[in-house]
């Protein structure tokens, strides 16, 4: 299982873009987490098998929602994020 982080910056707060991810998500059987920043980003926690996150980082950088334009994608590969059992929506 692979595990990232990224944060997601562009026009990725009210546009859908969270609720967007979180569907293709659940779509591929990533769990994890999606919420807004402060700064206007967006953070995700992403846990999932190597070609299903290849899939997923995809969606993101292109952005899940027609609505959304993503400008930059901070990713990291982080062994320490939690075990999720679900994707969730915060904030």
């Amino acid at each position: 299982m692979r595990k990232v982080r990224m944060n997601v910056q562009g026009r990725v707060q009210g546009v859908g873009f969270r609720y967007m991810t979180k569907i293709k998500a659940d779509e591929l059987g990533i769990f994890g987490t999606v919420k807004n920043e402060d700064d206007g980003s967006v953070s995700i926690e992403a846990i999932g098998s190597d070609d299903v996150m290849q899939t997923f980082i995809k969606t993101i950088k292109e952005s899940p929602s027609p609505a959304g334009r993503v400008t930059y994608v901070d990713l990291q590969d982080d062994p320490l994020i939690e075990d999720y059992t679900s994707f969730k929506v915060t904030n």
